[in-house]
Formats: structure tokens, C-alpha cells, sequence
């Protein structure tokens, strides 16, 4: 199974790249995130016709999330993420696909900092934590995909310090995520790439694309039951190089 994710940034804006790479990459399972629509807005005509069914979530400005399957129907299991009911912002959707929990997330991004949104962003991930604890202990396998909106070490990262007051990168950012994966969940991408400078995020801004001056947002952590079944992982760089490309490339895994 080949379950990639997908910071779309505006999922009717980009749809003609997203169909294309649906075409080229023939993905099992996508998580997207950022589709920018209204619930009754989302293109499902268009990307039925390419052959997935979908689940997901809308909302208006930067929010908004989706699964999409074409091995299945996505068995639509939570519309949010548990822990805060005050919460409306639409940042999480889960869904099981071929015996395997999937969860599209879109973690806050959390500027600026510190202040109220930081906050959030950081309470958003520790209810994250509370959430895949209580996934992990049911013993079902479970991906958690998207964009966390943290850049875990110096390593994914560009060699910068114009980012060193973001909140991508504060110290209680990557503390969050690596409370979040502790010693059960495995990192994907980084487990099959360890030291290699891996980014999935260029800014549109200073030709950040073209000088490969970007950083590693996107993440796919698999349950301990996974593991073992995950054969590769990869990002679709060539994807951030169409003509009017999201800021964000495809991120895939491949589990036996």
C-alpha cells in the first residue's frame, strides 16, 4: 500500500497539478490538507473521476483536510481531534482504509510567537499525543499524515538563521514532536533517509525552490505495528516545480 501526503494550499486552485500527480504517482491513499474550501465546495466530482472516493473535512481560509482512496472506500471515523470541543478550526480527519487507521492532520502553524497562537499550536500537539497514545493502544495499525508544521532538528532545516524566531522551529515545537513520536511511533521518511537532508516545504519567497532552501514539515509516522511493513519513503520533489505548484511537495511510504 503507497499512502502519501499533501499540503495542497488551495485544493480548487491546484487541481489540475493535483489530478496530474494522482496520474503519475498512483498513490493508494492520500491525506491532503490546506484545501481552502467550503464542505460543499470540495472538487469529489473531479477526483472521483480519477478513479478515488473521498472523506473531508472543509472550512474557508487556511484550514480544511481530506482523505482520498482508490482501493476502497476511506471509512470515515472522526471529523476532529478529541480533547478540546471549543475547537473549530478543521485540522484533523481520520479514517480506516484496507484494515489500516489513517489520520490527514494539519498541526497549526503556530506564528506569530510567543502568543496566543503559539499556544494553540502547542496544546493542538499535546492533544495530538493524548489522541495516537489512545490510537496506539487499541493495537489497530495506524499512519499519522500531514503537515505538522514542525521542522524536528537542525537537520531539516536549510542552513539559516532567518527562521530562528519561528514558530516552526522553537525549541517547544520540536520538544512537542518528539513527545509525540517517543519510542513507539516511527518517523517514516526519516527512518529510510537518517542523515540525509530531506525537505518538503520551499517558501515561495528569495527563489527558496530554486536554491533548495526548504524545510522537512510534512510527516508520516507509523505505528510500531507498521514498521516492520514499511518498504520506502520518498518525497515527489518535481511535484514543487509545476507551474503554479503549492509551497508543499507529496510525501509518500510504501508498506508490504
Amino acid at each position: 500500500m503507497k499512502i502519501a501526503t499533501f499540503n495542497i494550499n488551495n485544493v480548487n486552485k491546484r487541481l489540475a497539478n493535483l489530478l496530474h500527480w494522482l496520474e503519475l504517482a498512483e498513490p493508494d491513499v492520500v491525506c491532503l490538507q490546506e484545501l481552502k474550501v467550503e464542505q460543499d465546495a470540495f472538487p469529489l466530482d473531479a477526483i472521483e473521476s480519477t478513479g478515488y472516493s473521498a472523506v473531508w473535512q472543509g472550512q474557508r481560509s487556511w484550514n480544511g483536510v481530506a482523505i482520498l482512496s482508490r482501493v476502497g472506500a476511506p471509512v470515515l471515523t472522526r471529523t476532529a481531534l478529541p480533547g478540546d470541543d471549543d475547537d473549530r478550526q478543521a485540522r484533523y480527519i481520520e479514517a480506516a482504509v484496507r484494515g489500516v487507521l489513517i489520520a490527514s492532520i494539519y498541526a497549526p502553524n503556530g506564528n506569530p510567537q510567543p502568543g496566543p497562537k503559539f499556544d494553540y499550536k502547542l496544546a493542538w500537539l499535546e492533544r495530538l499525543s493524548r489522541h495516537a497514545t489512545a490510537l496506539r493502544k487499541t493495537g489497530a495499525p495506524v499512519v499519522l499524515a500531514g503537515d505538522y508544521n514542525v521542522a524536528p532538528t537542525e537537520l531539516d532545516i536549510y542552513d539559516t538563521r532567518s527562521w530562528d524566531d519561528d514558530a516552526l522551529i522553537q525549541p517547544q515545537s520540536r520538544a512537542a514532536f518528539r513527545k509525540l513520536v517517543g519510542r513507539s511511533w516511527t518517523d517514516a521518511l526519516r527512518h529510510r533517509h537518517p542523515d540525509e537532508r530531506v525537505y518538503t516545504f520551499w517558501r515561495y519567497r528569495r527563489s527558496r525552490w530554486q536554491r533548495d532552501a526548504g524545510l522537512r514539515l510534512d510527516h508520516l509516522l507509523l505505528s510500531p505495528n507498521l514498521r516492520d511493513r514499511l518498504t520506502d519513503a520518498g518525497v515527489d520533489r518535481d511535484v514543487r516545480a509545476l507551474e503554479g505548484a503549492s509551497d508543499h511537495a507529496p510525501v509518500w511510504i510504501e508498506l508490504e
